[in-house]
């Protein structure tokens, strides 16, 4: 039976993140504060602000998606992570509201599918937790890998009936309904001019 210091040395060793999981939550936290800069005027979306988040999801949903989970994958013995198909489809509905212009909808949905999916990927047990203990003393070279990954292009928003229809699509995949966000971005929108008016 273990002695109460042991333990207590396992739970600390437990709760302390590594290397990976540091990085890639930092990362989180760098793409938070762009989104939030991005709308801290009422009514109007900072485009610069706005820009810098959106190339870097793309670029974070890319290390995830070329480099985290395939080696996560390899190291299982070619089977990928049981949840590895659910962050697929939420990274497809994040890049799919990347592509049109921002609107207080969009900024709702981006905001509401980010707070789910960091969690599925930082909570104890989570995906970055499991791949820091798959990865064990290798960390570092993954680490190296994700560092060194490129920047994705960014290409010009696009609007229009059937980008707004591909991106219902994709929502719909990962169990989301854009026009839940629609009535939400229009009472954010409501709340912040009558907040304005008051001032």
């Amino acid at each position: 039976m273990k002695s109460i210091d042991t333990m207590q040395c396992d739970w600390e060793e437990h709760l302390m993140p590594g290397p990976l999981y540091r990085f890639l939550a930092d990362d989180h936290r760098c793409l938070d504060t762009l989104l939030q800069r991005a709308v801290a005027r009422p009514g109007e979306i900072d485009r610069t602000a706005y820009a810098k988040f959106r190339a870097g999801l793309l670029k974070h949903i890319s290390m995830e998606e070329k480099i985290l989970l395939p080696a996560a994958q390899r190291l299982r013995g070619g089977e990928p992570l049981p949840i590895a198909a659910k962050l697929r489809l939420d990274h497809g509905a994040l890049a799919a509201l990347l592509v049109p212009t921002p609107t207080p909808a969009i900024i709702a949905a981006l905001r509401t599918i980010l707070a789910a999916h960091n969690v599925v990927e930082e909570g104890p047990g989570g995906v970055y937790e499991v791949c820091e203990q798959l990865v064990g003393p290798k960390a570092e070279a993954l680490l190296a890998q994700l560092r060194a990954a490129p920047e994705v292009p960014v290409a010009p928003h696009s609007d229009g009936p059937r980008v707004i229809s591909a991106t219902r699509r994709a929502l719909a995949r990962a169990g989301y309904n854009l026009e839940d966000y629609e009535v939400r971005g229009e009472e954010m929108t409501n709340k912040r001019q009558q907040k304005e008016v008051r001032r």
